[in-house]
């Protein structure tokens, strides 16, 4: 098992965000599958990270993952996904979601600001995740994205590499 103090339960990361708002800060929350951290990954949560005190990342278990991109996914477990998240220093806390929909997660973490990359709009996002945030009065923010950066194509590109 690797030590990752910031992979934390969602009970955890309730606690640790309603010590942020004691003391004033705001919580940005994101999600995603993040399986092979590449350039766009890293720039996306930076930005991010740059919205607010704090970064919250609801990492796909590895079953969502399978259901969203087929069987051949996530490279990566979800253990050493969130490893990799919780090294990075514009990352605070990262907490694997197994549900379908982050609706939960939304609702006990109550983030201040939620982000998505750019390639995201508010008719694209999922029905009941956004009524969740905007019951919640989260602001909902689009990044710019990085094009030219995508794990499926990094993926190709390793495939193509191997073949030489």
């Amino acid at each position: 098992m690797l030590d990752n103090p910031k992979l934390m339960t969602l009970a955890d990361a309730v606690t640790t965000r309603e010590r942020l708002r004691a003391s004033g800060r705001r919580v940005v929350l994101t999600n995603g599958v993040f399986d092979l951290l590449h350039t766009g990954h890293l720039y996306y949560l930076q930005q991010a990270r740059a919205r607010g005190d704090a970064l919250f990342i609801a990492l796909n278990s590895d079953a969502s993952v399978k259901a969203i991109k087929g069987p051949q996914r996530p490279v990566q477990t979800e253990e050493q996904r969130a490893y990799a998240l919780g090294a990075l220093a514009c990352v605070d806390v990262v907490v694997v979601f197994r549900e379908p929909r982050l609706t939960a997660e939304i609702r006990a973490l109550r983030p201040d600001i939620y982000c998505k990359a750019g390639d995201y709009t508010l008719e694209k996002l999922n029905g009941e995740e956004r009524a969740a945030l905007e019951e919640l009065g989260v602001r909902i923010e689009f990044l710019p994205f990085l094009p030219g950066f995508s794990t499926t194509q990094l993926i190709a590109r390793i495939k193509a590499a191997g073949e030489v």
